[in-house]
């Protein structure tokens, strides 16, 4: 990639490219990791990303915009058809598809049912490998000749997100991809998304940070107030919304003592984020059956 003086743009390269696989693959571990920030919230837990997360990457004579999506499944409820839909939205808006699975010894039929997904699209598609640390670079071969039997991708790179191993190569067949276009976004700009947006999401991943199964996959967050003061700590006031009144017992624990660690840890984070000091309030309210009502996810923001 040749370093140019930007008079004009003739030569820069700019584009969409969206992230995509099944739930807990790492595509929000990778896209942290090429942007350097962490804009996507992480958690061992598969589903922790619900909505679309737009990340910059800023370079001299390029300018990729990911979209880091949902992890594609069956849904089960109306918040996860969404989420689905909130893929297939990406990969319309893209001009590049990202297709990530795990390192495994041969293609999964689930993944084999999201490429043909995805060759419907008629989009280049690039299929990265990650988690290759887990199994050894040898026993990848063996999974990309399976997968070039499958598809004519334009490149498959093995990677490590987490180890940051293989990125550079990763970037380098992105740039090969992209159109030449001038910059979509200025170029000190990381994401669209405000810092209530993350703050929410913030808050959220330490509910699936510290809760069982059950508790997460049923929480969503709502920031309601969120002050700026001078001279003295951002004030924050946020709502933890559950499903069922036993869900907000549990999350608030005995005596607060869970819902306090939530926003311990929760504070941390968003001061760390932000790059100032916060208060943050957090309540806990009971919404019935809200992941599966459309006039309640749309007032959620979903």
């Amino acid at each position: 990639m040749e370093n140019i003086t930007l008079t004009d743009y003739t030569n820069y390269h700019s584009g969409y490219v969206a992230l995509v696989g099944q739930p807990n693959v790492g595509k929000s571990t990778l896209m942290n990791q090429l942007l350097q920030i962490k804009l996507s919230i992480v958690t061992p837990k598969a589903q922790t990303t619900r909505h679309q997360i737009l990340g910059i990457l800023n370079e001299p004579n390029y300018q990729i915009v990911f979209l880091d999506t949902p992890g594609l499944m069956t849904p089960k409820y109306k918040l996860q058809e969404l989420m689905v839909k909130t893929v297939h939205r990406a990969v319309d808006d893209a001009d590049i598809i990202l297709f990530m699975v795990e390192a495994k010894d041969s293609a999964t039929a689930i993944d084999r049912t999201i490429l043909d997904q995805l060759i419907a699209s008629k989009k280049p598609i690039l299929l990265v490998i990650n988690k290759v640390d887990a199994i050894g670079k040898a026993r990848i071969l063996p999974q990309i000749d399976a997968y070039r039997k499958l598809h004519d991708f334009a490149d498959i790179i093995p990677i490590s997100a987490l180890n940051n191993d293989g990125l550079t190569v990763l970037k380098e067949a992105l740039f090969n991809l992209l159109p030449k276009n001038p910059p979509y976004y200025p170029p000190d700009m990381l994401t669209e998304q405000p810092e209530r947006f993350f703050v929410a999401e913030l808050i959220r991943e330490k509910v699936f940070q510290q809760y069982g199964d059950e508790i997460p996959y049923s929480t969503t967050v709502v920031v309601d107030e969120f002050k700026e003061r001078s001279g003295a700590k951002d004030f924050i006031r946020a709502t933890i919304f559950v499903e069922r009144l036993s869900q907000k017992g549990i999350l608030i624990g005995k005596k607060g003592a869970a819902l306090k660690k939530v926003g311990q840890t929760a504070r941390h984070s968003i001061e760390h984020f932000l790059e100032r000091e916060v208060y943050l309030e957090l309540h806990v309210s009971v919404k019935e059956k809200w992941r599966d009502k459309e006039g309640t996810l749309r007032e959620l923001g979903y």
